[in-house]
């Protein structure tokens, strides 16, 4: 079994060490792996060491966010040069822009009517993140969910147990609410996607297009296009994708994991 798609702390939705990763790997008896922290190589030194010190096949991998017409994408890079400086001016072109957009987001969580969420609650439950300045989607469905003045909140009820959305209330709860085109969309200038192929490339990876299923939903006629740049596969195994979609390509998330 192999899993090429994880994210450890080093990514704003990961939780895990690197090398405790690695060991939840082994007792799953996955033998392949690959993490993929968003915008951010800090993994990979780790990961690998502990990879080969449990005996299971590591490849450096990435995750970056991108646009392409106007739409934002992930892009996956494995088997990159994680060293080069290409990935550091990445991560710091991202962070640099966090905690604007972080403010926005919750300007615009507050406008929903969640008026009681303020910057202390954010700023609480990300003290320990190594990305501090950067209160994901995620987070904000964490604090409004847990806040005992919406327990009866009509927007919330979709999540909370026994609600339709409650399969994966959080990340469910930024796609509805916090990707681009949703009210609480805070933008952030992520590179074009030609520019991070480039990139992962000259850095001796492949690239490829993450949970196609999310991203291309509605826009499915750019998959040409995205492919005519030079990607080098689409991920088809994903959390976001029903067992019904055809696999299309390569790649696998298990998001127990993330």
């Amino acid at each position: 079994m192999i899993d090429l798609h994880m994210h450890s702390r080093y990514s704003d939705d990961g939780e895990f060490t690197p090398s405790a990763l690695i060991e939840q790997c082994v007792q799953k008896e996955i033998r392949t792996v690959s993490v993929t922290d968003h915008n951010c190589v800090k993994a990979n030194e780790e990961a690998a060491k502990a990879a080969k010190e449990k005996g299971i096949a590591y490849i450096s991998g990435i995750e970056i966010d991108c646009t392409f017409q106007d739409t934002n994408f992930h892009v996956l890079g494995y088997g990159i040069d994680f060293w080069n400086g290409d990935f550091e001016k990445i991560e710091k072109n991202i962070d640099r822009q966090n905690y604007r957009a972080s403010l926005d987001r919750l300007t615009k969580t507050q406008a929903l009517g969640f008026r009681h969420i303020e910057e202390k609650d954010m700023r609480e439950l990300s003290r320990n993140n190594y990305w501090q300045g950067n209160w994901t989607r995620e987070m904000f469905a964490e604090v409004l969910l847990a806040m005992p003045e919406y327990a009866d909140h009509p927007l919330l009820s979709p999540y909370r147990p026994g609600g339709e959305r409650s399969d994966n209330p959080y990340v469910n709860f930024y796609w509805d609410y916090y990707s681009q085109g949703k009210p609480c969309h805070a933008k952030i200038n992520y590179p074009a996607m030609e520019e991070i192929i480039a990139i992962i490339h000259q850095n001796h990876g492949v690239a490829v297009i993450a949970h196609p299923g999310v991203n291309l939903k509605g826009k499915e006629f750019l998959l040409d296009s995205i492919l005519n740049l030079g990607i080098d596969g689409i991920e088809a195994f994903s959390s976001y994708h029903g067992k019904t979609k055809p696999s299309i390509g390569i790649g696998q998330h298990n998001c127990p994991m993330n």
